[in-house]
């Protein structure tokens, strides 16, 4: 059996317990590492003896000594009573296994801060910001003229070019905008319909020849590309007129009566309107002739016309209301969310069928081809239209 270290007169009171720690090298040796590693009580093992009733007077209740590490479980590898202690096993393997989980949980926290910072950072370095609104998509406005007409003035004025078409019955003005890099506008119909010539003047003032990609008289669209397309074009975004409700504010930008980069600003009046344009090409130049002629934007609301006849051949959509004022030069420009993006294609206007050139004007009734339904129209233009 282990011999128990544990004997009387190894634990005095007073002066005498400091004392019994620090007599010499002898005394010491005797706990190397320990020095109240006999303080376990000698029933935790079977392999202590029992001590003596002078022994356990001789130690102080008022400060038993405490454990030199956790006391091992019943039947375990023996204590640090021994002459040569053992370290415990069991407590150290448990800790290290935590140290890998910690680990890696600090590491996804520190990554998913650092991923967080990056995108906070890069919305404001670039000036933009992320809006969750009605399926529409990304904010092409900076931050700090967010909701404003100057914001959304600023931001996709360059994206909106003049255009100047020339036919057999003249020279008409209308609007586009540039939806690539590549130098692909989106326009009515009616604007390009029947041109032999098409002109595209950009927002910086550089004029380029355009030719026509594809067009759809039903839905009043035209598809044309710029040829010999600069580098550096400023690309529309365009939203989701899905999203749109009755009271948005909106911003129409275009060039009425060839004053390139008109800007107005308003409210969608009304959803899904049946408007009816005229589809004859002849007649739609005359809608948009610049300086002289009829000037007026000939179209049928709700079993009457307007601005004229609409002739024989038209086409019927769904259109969006608005009250920002359009003038004739404003046709297949853009109607704008205060997001920057792009929700319809301004395409006709109301003015008495009696105004005359000089008179006509906007009255605050404006309607816009949703941009869902251009979006939808996109591949049958790129591959010639519907017409073709």
């Amino acid at each position: 059996m282990t011999e128990s270290f544990r004997r009387s007169g190894e634990y005095p009171q007073g002066d005498q317990h400091q004392s019994a720690y620090t007599q010499g090298d002898a005394q010491q040796s005797a706990y190397p590492q320990q020095p109240y590693a006999s303080a376990h009580p000698a029933s935790s093992s079977s392999d202590y003896s029992t001590p003596s009733a002078s022994s356990a007077s001789s130690v102080n209740p008022e400060w038993p000594p405490p454990p030199a590490y956790e006391p091992a479980q019943q039947g375990a590898a023996p204590t640090a009573l021994l002459t040569e202690p053992v370290s415990p096993a069991p407590a150290a393997p448990r800790k290290r296994a935590k140290g890998p989980l910690a680990l890696l949980a600090a590491v996804a926290i520190a990554a998913a801060a650092v991923g967080g910072g990056t995108a906070y950072a890069f919305q404001e370095l670039t000036g933009s910001d992320t809006v969750a609104s009605s399926s529409t998509s990304t904010s092409v406005v900076p931050t700090s003229e967010k909701g404003t007409v100057a914001g959304v003035a600023k931001a996709v004025s360059p994206s909106i070019v003049e255009i100047s078409a020339t036919s057999n019955a003249g020279q008409s003005t209308g609007s586009g905008v540039i939806i690539t890099s590549g130098g692909e506008i989106i326009t009515n119909n009616h604007v390009v319909s029947g041109a032999s010539e098409i002109k595209v003047q950009l927002s910086n003032g550089k004029s380029y020849t355009a030719k026509v990609v594809g067009t759809d008289s039903k839905k009043d669209l035209a598809l044309i590309k710029l040829e010999n397309a600069p580098s550096g074009l400023t690309v529309a975004t365009l939203g989701d007129s899905a999203g749109v409700k009755v009271g948005d504010q909106v911003v129409a930008i275009g060039s009425p009566e060839g004053l390139t980069g008109t800007v107005t600003s308003g409210i969608v009046s009304a959803l899904n309107r049946d408007v009816t344009v005229s589809t004859d090409e002849s007649q739609g130049q005359q809608q948009q002739q610049q300086g002289g002629g009829s000037g007026q934007w000939p179209f049928e609301f709700g079993g009457q016309e307007f601005n004229g006849d609409t002739g024989s051949s038209t086409t019927t959509y769904k259109a969006l209301q608005t009250d920002a004022s359009l003038n004739p030069g404003n046709s297949g420009g853009a109607l704008i969310d205060m997001n920057g993006n792009i929700i319809g294609i301004n395409s006709a206007m109301y003015s008495a069928a009696d105004a005359t050139s000089s008179s006509a004007g906007s009255v605050g009734l404006g309607f816009a081809i949703p941009i869902n339904t251009v979006k939808a129209d996109l591949d049958t233009l790129r591959a010639g239209g519907s017409d073709s």
